[in-house]
């Protein structure tokens, strides 16, 4: 199943679906589904799957060229990022493969809608792409072992991971530097994970201007999606919605010789077999 997070032609509240081939159908306004948000549901999903299987079939479909597709939990409650997790992207960073996981944050208020534009800030001339499946949490859990690790995950999407790289490497600290507003685009919308079945049998690419820049496969994740769980849930609770970048693959642009980053007008479509894709044009910021 699909599931989206919208906003209808001229209007402004946020409103969840699913996505089948005919559009978006929205969830009822009534009953268990009022007031619901994405994490709402996904943290009664146990309890509703049933009745949105039911209402999903008999709903009427919006076309999807008729609403504005958000990000699919607009404001997750944690943006976890794990960095240096393909060997192609180790090697072309100069970097030995690490024995550990590297993690860091994005700021929350970085997410972003799949095909919305994507500032080029005033403050760095240093804008980079980095293609990611995202790994969406389910379930609340801490210490959480290997074997039930695939059970706390709700399902997957396409993310770009956004780098101002002037302010990554300004220090040992990369969390400003992969945290700038628009910064994290993701969706188009949530694949249920039992839809995806492997996380780790996935094509991912990304282009820039409709030139592959990065072409992969998930199974080349050195620590794969359920090993992150394990050890991201040694240190905190994960909950439902939190949002896990799980690393990119060879190709960035600050690796090109010379390095090649993005300019006004450029557009970057990241895609995932399974998962589709998100696009969106670089832009000036106006603010």
């Amino acid at each position: 199943m699909k599931l989206a997070t919208f906003v209808r032609s001229g209007a402004q509240q946020a409103e969840i679906g699913v996505v089948t081939e005919a559009g978006v159908v929205p969830a009822p306004s009534d009953g268990a589904f009022a007031g619901l948000d994405m994490i709402g549901l996904i943290e009664r999903w146990d309890e509703l799957k049933g009745e949105v299987a039911r209402w999903s079939q008999a709903g009427a479909a919006l076309p999807l060229a008729s609403v504005r597709l958000l990000a699919p939990i607009p404001r997750p409650g944690k943006m976890l990022c794990m960095g240096l997790n393909y060997a192609d992207h180790v090697a072309e960073s100069s970097q030995e493969t690490p024995p550990n996981q590297i993690w860091f944050c994005k700021q929350t208020t970085a997410a972003h809608g799949p095909y919305e534009p994507i500032d080029l800030p005033k403050a760095s001339s240093r804008v980079d792409y980095e293609v990611e499946l995202v790994a969406i949490v389910g379930k609340k859990g801490r210490h959480v072992p290997k074997d039930k690790a695939a059970d706390l995950l709700f399902g997957y999407c396409v993310g770009n991971d956004v780098s101002a790289r002037d302010w990554q490497f300004k220090s040992a600290q990369w969390m400003i530097g992969k945290s700038f507003d628009t910064h994290g685009p993701f969706g188009p919308w949530i694949t249920t994970a039992d839809e995806v079945g492997d996380p780790h049998a996935l094509d991912i690419s990304c282009k820039v201007n409709g030139e592959t820049r990065q072409s992969s496969n998930t199974k080349n994740l050195i620590f794969d999606v359920f090993d992150q769980v394990v050890e991201l849930s040694q240190a905190m609770t994960l909950e439902p919605g939190d949002v896990i970048y799980t690393g990119t693959p060879g190709g960035v642009g600050v690796a090109m010789k010379p390095p090649s980053f993005l300019k006004p007008g450029d557009t970057v479509t990241c895609e995932i077999s399974k998962l589709g894709k998100i696009e969106g044009v670089m832009t000036p910021e106006r603010a």
